[in-house]
């Protein structure tokens, strides 16, 4: 039990160092591009809810462009960071349970009127 506790003290420094984008950072209009490792994903922003998703599993299911929601990010276990959209290292977790493979690289392009 001791272990666990050390290892999610360090999940949780960790997490501090990160490169992240935070849901609450994005307005509607911007396009966030993700590189996971099998794939690629183009997140656009509808509100701090709601996305249209193309790319990686969406795509292999003939589901593209989609309306989705996104729980945060994930190291592939229990423990979320649902104010993340995405983190280098990380898992993207969509809302119906999709879990991507680590992510590599994230840029956003900005849209919306600042």
């Amino acid at each position: 039990m001791i272990e666990s506790g050390h290892r999610l003290d360090k999940i949780v420094e960790n997490s501090t160092q990160l490169k992240h984008i935070r849901k609450g950072d994005l307005q509607f209009g911007d396009m966030v591009l993700i590189t996971t490792r099998n794939s690629l994903y183009s997140i656009y922003v509808l509100d701090a809810e709601h996305y249209i998703v193309s790319g990686g599993w969406f795509d292999r299911k003939g589901l593209s462009p989609v309306k989705e929601s996104i729980a945060g990010c994930t190291w592939g276990g229990n423990i979320i960071k649902v104010d993340t959209l995405a983190a280098c290292g990380l898992r993207l977790e969509f809302g119906n349970r999709v879990l991507t493979t680590t992510i590599q690289k994230v840029a956003v392009i900005r849209g919306g009127s600042n």
